[in-house]
């Protein structure tokens, strides 16, 4: 009995110090503390995490001013978009360029991932109009794209990993996404230059965008330089 018991006791010791290993490894992934203002305290890989923009900035996505200061038009052209590529736009907001991607991947698919409800609805009364047969709402998550397994040729964000609240999640769930030799375009307005006109948690380094995707099995292609304030980063599974 008293064998037993003892057994017992380690046994329940071992799957404790288990637990608690692979609690405080997960922990160790994110870190919370008092940050920015613009930051919702939560930090990963020494960066803090910026506020999700509402959809009551759909104002601002949809901007008369957008094209000049971002080159959207040469943004589009990056993504050498060919008509049956199967792309998603992970925070697409009102659709700026989803609209814009859709008509040129007339045989594909356009994924409209966003996790505001009030933002597909946008693009959902745009489309009225527009008439694409070529879209696809999809409802994310914090933690997931919710898109098929294998099925993405690229993915577009813009101006939207740095709001992620879970980052190593959302690469993982994009990373089961893409076919094989997939790409994802990640654009965010260059940290390294103090003369680009946005917050500072608003912006990323190409150092640290590298940092982060590398981690998680991703690999920088190139980044192309073409655009005003924005980095145009392209990476490719490792």
């Amino acid at each position: 009995m008293q064998i037993f018991k003892l057994v017992t006791i380690l046994l329940l010791c071992f799957l404790c110090q288990t637990t608690y290993s692979q609690n405080n490894t997960k922990s160790q992934n994110y870190i919370y503390k008092e940050g920015d203002y613009s930051g919702i305290g939560k930090w990963y890989m020494d960066r803090e995490i910026a506020y999700v923009m509402g959809y009551q900035g759909i104002g601002w996505l949809e901007r008369p001013e957008r094209e000049a200061e971002e080159s959207t038009t040469k943004l589009i052209k990056n993504l050498d978009i060919q008509p049956t590529d199967v792309i998603a736009d992970i925070g697409a907001g009102s659709g700026y360029h989803v609209f814009k991607m859709a008509y040129i991947a007339k045989k594909g698919k356009v994924y409209a991932v966003d996790i505001q409800q009030e933002m597909l609805d946008a693009i959902t009364i745009e489309n009225k109009k527009q008439q694409l047969k070529n879209i696809v709402l999809v409802k994310g998550s914090e933690k997931n794209t919710s898109l098929p397994e294998n099925k993405i040729d690229k993915i577009l964000m813009v101006d939207v990993y740095h709001e992620f609240s879970f980052p190593i999640e959302m690469l993982v769930s994009m990373k089961k996404a893409l076919k094989k030799d997939g790409k994802i375009y990640l654009i965010e307005y260059r940290g390294e230059d103090d003369n680009v006109p946005m917050k500072r948690l608003h912006k990323m380094t190409e150092k640290q965008a590298i940092k982060e995707f590398e981690a998680s099995g991703f690999k920088l292609l190139k980044n192309i330089s073409n655009l005003p304030w924005q980095h145009c980063m392209v990476f490719i599974k490792s």
